[in-house]
């Protein structure tokens, strides 16, 4: 039975590669692409894959925040972050968010073909780029540094990464299906918790936390 695939990056180009290049191998089958974390989710309910090769950097919901969701409600789907940042705040959160692997976009493909499998056979992949030590280190060692992650709620961050990719208020309630006076809530929670009291910061900051891709 082949292993059923959803591939999750806001870059076309990518995606289309590893469709074709995954395709070629005879246990594998790609269901579904997209290109940020909401479609991604609608996908993922509908598709029902047995492994999501999941971006940091989308648009609109990152992956970290996707791979927690999907954690949450469909468990039986396996996570693998395919990022371009070695960051040990990105590994972490992944894991920490329900990830089963995580290697880097400049890896050998026959690299993501073994994590593939590997963590289809129930058994969770950490590139060798980046080191064994990430799970024993990053996971189990309680975190000292204060991360957007435990600062500010799911639907904070969610508010903070769409207001840093320039949504305004409308826009915003109108992708979350909340009405603006509670986006504004949001926003206001969020920039107190922050100390931060405008908009060129709350960008600057979701950026180095990784919510938001920075060549938006």
């Amino acid at each position: 039975m082949s292993i059923r695939i959803i591939l999750a990056d806001d870059h076309v180009i990518l995606r289309e590669g590893l469709n074709r290049a995954l395709q070629s191998e005879s246990d594998f089958s790609v269901v579904g692409q997209a290109g940020d974390g909401h479609s991604a989710i609608k996908l993922i309910r509908e598709l029902s894959p047995d492994i999501v090769v999941m971006d940091i950097g989308m648009p609109e919901l990152n992956g970290i925040e996707t791979t927690r969701i999907i954690s949450k409600e469909l468990p039986r789907v396996k996570v693998i972050g395919l990022s371009m940042h070695s960051n040990d705040k990105y590994v972490r959160e992944m894991f920490r968010a329900g990830a089963s692997g995580y290697l880097l976009k400049n890896c050998a493909f026959e690299e993501l073909v073994e994590a593939i499998r590997t963590v289809a056979g129930g058994k969770t992949y950490v590139s060798p780029s980046i080191g064994s030590m990430v799970i024993q280190e990053y996971i189990s060692k309680t975190d000292q540094e204060k991360s957007v992650f435990s600062l500010l709620s799911q639907r904070e961050r969610e508010v903070l990464q769409l207001f840093a990719e320039g949504k305004t208020t409308k826009q915003t309630a109108a992708r979350l299906h909340i009405s603006p006076k509670t986006v504004e809530a949001h926003r206001l929670n969020l920039m107190n918790k922050l100390g931060i009291d405008n908009i060129a910061q709350l960008t600057k900051y979701a950026i180095q936390e990784g919510l938001t891709p920075s060549e938006m």
